[in-house]
């Protein structure tokens, strides 16, 4: 494997840290167990989510976080630390967490439940500002569109609600999986939903239909890994669980399948690159390992190997840089995967008019 600078090596800020939790239980299954794996691996159903905005990590169910020494600093370069937050607690209240989504243009942070409950946090205020109901099972898919938020529910539906509402008041249920919801992603322009399921299926929502548009049934295992292509418009990925293994692309424009890889493992996560026509999938049985793909060749340029168990959680920080990963081995590791955004250079060409005009 190549290394182009920091680039496919842990960060400097987390190649040292050791954060370790104590809620996460995930015993690793083999294709010999069986196939209809719950898609988070768990089976207290008591996962650890994390979110990374702003250089803050927080984690909705820590108990205790140990700090490593801090590594030599070199001669020059500031110091770069994480601040981990303990945001609130719902044992009291017999429930545990089973989502987490950040609102895009704020601080507000959305979080599903087990007892299918959604709630919205000021995490600035470290203040509850509202509760969901409406959902009958765990809530393990969540996704912002403006000021809607929308949630996936292992009662099999979607349900579109807006925050500003009062009373927060359903907007509209979508009924199209037989299975669990383990999966939600809006398109880069918000004008398509994409859902993900335990029942192989992946579905393609529009703002006015209370169907699915589209429907794509290749996938031989759950569905909880999808991402939007922002550099080409209508372009779909998305990955199968450990009985299929593959990540497949989707022409939404067409509903036609385009390529497709067979990665060997479990694909639990994915999440393109803002700056390059790059892909990150994370995996899990049987090698757990993270891979860096360039599309549309699907030539794998990286291979990240480090966890122990499954990659189930995956972050991307707010630079586009660096990920996050979590995974039953109870840690979380910081890598440097993808390049900065190339600067924008004024062109001296006479064709670029704009640039001469005063």
């Amino acid at each position: 494997m190549s290394k182009h600078g920091d680039r496919y090596i842990p960060s400097r800020a987390g190649a040292k840290w050791s954060l370790h939790f104590h809620s996460i239980d995930d015993p690793e299954k083999s294709p010999r167990q069986k196939q209809k794996e719950d898609p988070w691996g768990n089976g207290k159903d008591k996962p650890v989510y994390s979110a990374l905005l702003k250089n803050e990590l927080l984690e909705a169910e820590i108990q205790t976080v140990q700090y490593p020494k801090a590594e030599a600093q070199t001669p020059g370069k500031s110091k770069n630390l994480f601040t981990v937050t303990r945001l609130f607690d719902l044992c009291d209240e017999g429930d545990s967490v089973t989502s987490v989504g950040w609102y895009e243009r704020g601080n507000l942070l959305a979080v599903g439940t087990q007892r299918g409950f959604v709630q919205i946090w000021d995490v600035d205020a470290k203040k509850k500002v509202s509760t969901m109901e409406g959902h009958k099972a765990r809530v393990g898919a969540l996704a912002w569109y403006a000021d809607q938020i929308s949630s996936g529910s292992r009662d099999t539906r979607i349900l579109q609600r807006d925050i500003r509402a009062c009373p927060l008041q359903s907007q509209r249920w979508l009924q199209g999986h037989k299975q669990e919801v383990c999966g939600l992603r809006w398109s880069t322009d918000h004008q398509l939903l994409a859902s993900g399921g335990n029942d192989n299926k992946l579905l393609v929502w529009n703002h006015s239909s209370f169907r699915p548009v589209q429907q794509y049934t290749y996938h031989k295992a759950a569905v909880k890994a999808i991402a939007w292509s922002p550099h080409q418009h209508g372009l779909l990925a998305s990955g199968g669980g450990s009985a299929d293994r593959c990540i497949r692309f989707w022409n939404t424009l067409t509903g036609q399948p385009l390529q497709r890889i067979d990665t060997g493992s479990q694909v639990c996560n994915l999440a393109w690159s803002r700056h390059d026509n790059e892909l990150v999938s994370t995996h899990g049985y049987a090698e757990n390992q993270i891979a860096i793909w360039k599309y549309p060749s699907l030539t794998q340029i990286a291979k990240l190997t480090g966890h122990l168990y499954r990659v189930l959680y995956l972050a991307v920080s707010p630079d586009g840089q660096a990920i996050v990963t979590g995974a039953g081995d109870k840690s979380l590791r910081f890598w440097n995967v993808f390049r900065k955004a190339r600067s924008q250079k004024e062109s001296g060409s006479v064709l670029s008019l704009f640039t001469r005009i005063r």
